[in-house]
């Protein structure tokens, strides 16, 4: 494990799984949203995000936290040697994204970009969720199997597996 992609529904906890997994393995984590907005919430320019994101491929080791653009998911989970594909039920992912808003109020979320507004990136995780079927369906689940011969792939489904995850790998 030295090149590891997380990925997953908006809320699924990939943020919380990454700083875990980070903290008991020593890879360096790089979290997208990082890199994908701008201190004031609004997206940074693609090239300047492709240039970041290919910077961070080209290390010996890393552990990336998100989806970001398509071309960049898909470099990603070529690059990877590891793949940890959070797949939790659709009403748990609207409630954990409903959660984090509520929590987002008092505290800033976990992995959650400087100057990005909790009310507004709850709106657009509650749209991009609505979307997920359409991404995060059997066929994803397929295309992500045949790439496991030369890869480890982890699909936790629940909040049990999610929460004994970093655990479970030492």
């Amino acid at each position: 494990m030295k090149k590891v992609a997380v990925f997953g529904k908006p809320g699924s906890g990939k943020s919380t799984l990454s700083k875990q997994l980070s903290a008991a393995t020593g890879i360096k984590l790089f979290q997208l949203d990082s890199i994908e907005y701008a201190s004031n919430g609004e997206r940074v320019a693609r090239d300047i995000y492709d240039s970041q994101h290919q910077a961070i491929i080209d290390q010996d080791s890393w552990l990336i936290d998100g989806f970001g653009p398509m071309a960049s998911f898909q470099q990603r989970l070529a690059a990877a040697d590891t793949l940890i594909y959070i797949d939790l039920p659709y009403p748990l992912s609207y409630w954990l994204v409903t959660k984090r808003m509520l929590k987002g109020l008092w505290t800033k979320p976990e992995g959650w970009p400087d100057g990005s507004s909790v009310i507004k990136g709850t709106l657009t995780s509650y749209k991009v969720l609505k979307l997920c079927p359409q991404f995060y369906n059997d066929a994803f689940l397929q295309r992500l199997t045949a790439m496991t011969p030369a890869k480890k792939l982890y699909v936790i489904r629940s909040l049990k597996q999610l929460n004994q995850f970093v655990s479970d790998i030492k």
